[in-house]
């Protein structure tokens, strides 16, 4: 017969001998235990500790021992473990637990060992001080030692060298630092190309303008060489605020303005801006009807920019005579499906797996049509980052159908933007109107060329020139111009430091500064703007919105006297 612990009964009334082996069995189970305890105690990777309950150390084991580089002798009822962890640490420590606790507490390693003698066990993260002198961090768990019948006897503290995971930690900081450095340079060095690449962009394109529509007229061979050098200019604009704007986003430089966006007023500023591409290639376009307003969270120039890429597309790789349909669908819960239909080639399965693959334009390189492989990555990117989503669905022969999803949202309680677009509508400039002087800051002589040419035609300005900022901040002291257009990237002192100075100078405080500038990079725009900047334009200039910019500075100028004679009167 068998028992339960597995030990051989010849006799089931052989009680002296089941006795003798029950004692046997249990003198095995204390081995056993023996064994494990000593195999705890002599481990060389803990640092176990033992102290009475005045906190004196009792035991201090091999591993200890191989850590600290004491001898169990020399730090047994000599020592207790304050003496063995810096001091600083376990003050912040026990200043710690005195306020989660609500009691004033003795400001040392008691501290830590009240708390345990209270039952609550804890880890803290302590440095020891070794022996030499040398330090380590370590894991410290402390725990109350009891007798069975719950009188406290002391405290054990197990320790394990914490060096490796805090030298990981320190790699990991260093290299998100090193990461951090490589994105900041990142953006200065696409900030930088910007603005060295739009720079002689705006001398082709803006004297390419001025040759177009100046007197006499060029010649119709002219005129056409004229717009071959427009559209190739553009282009490389284009390209130039692909490249840059998909760089932007992947390094997460892009910072967007999520707020209620009116679909009706996106959709007819986009169709506006497209129709033309529309008739000019024969295709006949259709809209939705919106019954009810709808508003999305989003970045208003942000989803242009999406739906025109979108619809642009469609009417671009359309066939001739084709159609674009731009559809709404609400889509539960709580948001709305934008499609854009088209009646194209259609893409096939594998080429519909290769869509948002940057610079892949999926066999079109050889086509007519231009294009870089960029817009829809960066359409992708920018429908996700305001918390949509982005599909496709096409069959070949038949067409494609481009569709996002965006987040409905209630309407903003202000249509302030709107009221003050209207505020700030350009109007013509009638004969006889005084002559008001327009201060040029800038280092580039033909962009100084340029923007004279276009004040020129101007009959109610004339302009003066500055080649730096220290000289632009004398000019406007000497001349109080009604306007100041100002550069950037300036010799001796930057646009922003001039405009600083003259914006703290009572004389020339409320002279409107325009930014003129090849920084076009967001992050730029948005710098300048908070700085003080009454607006901000980037080059290449784009001649009808530098003319309405002007004219909103002018009429704050001139409305600014009327206002601070009528604050005088009251």
């Amino acid at each position: 017969m068998m028992s339960e612990a597995g030990i051989v009964h010849p006799l089931a009334g052989d009680a002296g001998k089941a006795d003798g082996a029950s004692d046997a069995l249990r003198h095995k189970a204390v081995l056993k235990a023996g064994a494990l305890q000593n195999a705890i105690l002599t481990s060389a990777n803990f640092a176990i500790i033992a102290t009475d309950e005045k906190g004196i150390i009792q035991l201090f084991n091999v591993g200890a021992e191989r850590m600290l580089g004491y001898r169990a002798a020399e730090v047994v009822d000599r020592i207790s473990p304050s003496d063995i962890h810096d001091p600083q640490e376990v003050m912040a420590h026990a200043q710690a637990l005195s306020a989660e606790l609500g009691i004033a507490i003795a400001p040392g390693f008691e501290a830590l060992i009240f708390k345990a003698s209270r039952g609550i066990e804890d880890i803290y993260e302590l440095t020891y001080i070794c022996k030499d002198g040398s330090r380590f961090p370590a894991i410290v768990s402390i725990t109350a030692l009891r007798e069975d019948y719950g009188e406290l006897i002391g405290y054990l503290l197990i320790g394990s060298d914490n060096s490796a995971r805090k030298r990981v930690e320190l790699e990991l900081k260093e290299a998100l630092a090193a990461a951090e450095k490589a994105n900041r340079a990142k953006s200065e060095f696409l900030s930088g190309m910007s603005h060295e690449l739009r720079t002689p962009l705006n001398a082709v394109l803006g004297f390419a303008q001025l040759v177009e529509s100046g007197s006499p007229p060029p010649t119709p061979a002219q005129k056409r060489n004229l717009e071959q050098i427009q559209k190739a200019g553009w282009y490389l604009l284009e390209l130039i605020n692909e490249i840059l704007d998909l760089a932007l986003i992947e390094s997460g430089k892009v910072t967007l303005s999520r707020e209620p966006v009116s679909l009706v007023e996106v959709m007819l500023e986009c169709r506006a801006m497209i129709e033309p591409q529309a008739q000019k290639r024969g295709i006949a376009m259709t809209y939705p009807r919106f019954e009810t307003p709808y508003f999305v969270k989003a970045d208003r120039t942000r989803v242009k920019q999406v739906l025109i890429n979108l619809v642009f597309n469609a009417i671009k790789y359309n066939k001739p005579g084709g159609a674009v349909a731009v559809e709404c669908a609400l889509r539960p819960p709580g948001s709305i499906r934008i499609s854009i239909r088209d009646t194209g080639a259609g893409l096939a399965p594998e080429q519909v797996a290769q869509l948002f693959q940057p610079f892949n334009r999926l066999g079109k390189e050889a086509g007519a049509e231009e294009g870089t492989g960029i817009g829809l990555v960066v359409t992708k990117r920018l429908v996700e980052l305001m918390g949509g989503a982005i599909g496709v669905d096409s069959a070949v022969g038949v067409g494609s159908t481009f569709w996002i999803e965006l987040s409905l949202t209630t309407a903003p309680l202000l249509a302030v933007r709107e009221a003050e677009r209207a505020a700030l509508a350009r109007s013509p400039v009638p004969d006889g109107t005084p002559l008001r002087t327009l201060l040029y800051v800038e280092d580039n002589p033909a962009n100084l060329e340029l923007v004279e040419q276009l004040v020129a035609r101007r009959t109610d300005l004339r302009m003066l020139g500055a080649a730096d900022g220290n000289l632009g901040v004398e000019f406007a002291r000497a001349y109080l111009p009604d306007v100041i257009l100002m550069d950037i990237n300036l010799p001796g002192i930057s646009g922003i430091e001039a405009m600083t100075i003259l914006r703290a100078d009572p004389s020339t405080a409320h002279i409107p500064i325009i930014a003129l500038s090849a920084n076009a990079v967001p992050h730029d725009i948005k710098k300048g703007l908070e700085a003080g900047f009454f607006n901000y334009l980037t080059k290449p200039i784009k001649v009808g919105m530098f003319m309405d910019a002007l004219d909103a500075a002018l009429e704050i100028t001139q409305t600014a006297p009327a206002r601070a004679a009528e604050k005088e009167q009251a």
